[in-house]
């Protein structure tokens, strides 16, 4: 006996939220442990979790999902990891932004669904890298795919770290197929590209987006793989840079690299596009936002 479409989905939905669950759960953990530093006599942070609804443009349900933001913490100064499922008709300016890659029959039956897990988090200490990772499941009637990845924003470069984060992600690849790692490596060097700036937002990570291989327990186990490689690559790096004192010169250096990812946000990710054109709450598709930024 084979899923049916709203089997996939629940079996989607259902995982994003739990790994959602597994994040929150390992940061806050991470906030509990004792480490030196000038914010070591805070409370430990704790997220915030509150309901996001999508409403539709003729007033009904749409769905919604989980915001769950950590302020002030004593290693993140601001984190966000949300969940959501939601669904609908796309406004035309979606609709065509999805017909014009291709997606089977969108031009004329703009239905959809769409379930995923999206974090970002910005740190107290300089010395710890800006994170970015999510992963998602998008449905039509005429098609699905997966999408997502992570990619690493330090502001003061290790290339340790760097080399320690893609290699979590590189095995994720590996498990799956050999040179889905490059391709998918390559993706993100472009796609997290800031032209005006002429530079990366950081040093990369994977992405990928319409991934349907053509068996959809494939393209979802992968996904999982992708979701269970975060805390493993990313968890090791806080623990070994918190610690690292840091100065109002390295500070300064953070908030306009900060400024740096709320530009390419704001201008370039498809996903905050998406979120603010298919009417999700504002304030969960601009969480990825810094609490603080400077420009030069």
């Amino acid at each position: 006996m084979t899923d049916t479409d709203d089997d996939r989905k629940r079996r989607a939905a259902n995982w994003f939220r739990s790994l959602r669950d597994r994040i929150t759960a390992a940061f806050e953990e991470l906030e509990d442990a004792d480490a030196p530093g000038p914010f070591a006599d805070l409370p430990p942070g704790r997220f915030d979790v509150t309901p996001t609804t999508r409403t539709a443009e003729d007033g009904s349900d749409a769905g919604g999902g989980i915001m769950s933001v950590m302020r002030g913490g004593r290693v993140f100064e601001k984190v966000g990891v949300n969940w959501s499922e939601v669904h609908g008709t796309l406004a035309p300016r979606a609709q065509a932004a999805m017909a014009a890659r291709g997606v089977p029959g969108m031009a004329d039956d703009p239905r959809f669904w769409a379930s995923g897990i999206s974090l970002v988090a910005h740190m107290r200490n300089p010395h710890v890298p800006a994170v970015h990772m999510n992963t998602r499941m998008f449905w039509t009637p005429h098609a699905w795919w997966f999408g997502g990845g992570a990619d690493l924003n330090p502001c003061i470069e290790y290339g340790e770290d760097t080399a320690h984060f893609h290699a979590a992600m590189q095995g994720a690849c590996d498990a799956h197929e050999a040179g889905r790692y490059g391709r998918f490596k390559a993706w993100a060097d472009e796609y997290f590209y800031i032209p005006h700036r002429k530079r990366a937002r950081g040093v990369g990570g994977i992405f990928y987006d319409d991934l349907n291989t053509g068996s959809w327990e494939d393209d979802f186990a992968f996904t999982q793989d992708v979701g269970r490689a975060f805390l493993p690559a990313f968890v090791p790096l806080v623990e070994r840079r918190r610690i690292h004192e840091w100065t109002d010169a390295d500070k300064q250096v953070q908030l306009v690299h900060r400024g740096l990812y709320a530009e390419y946000n704001l201008v370039y990710d498809r996903g905050t596009k998406f979120g603010l054109e298919t009417g999700h709450d504002a304030n969960a598709v601009l969480m990825s936002l810094p609490p603080e930024a400077k420009w030069p």
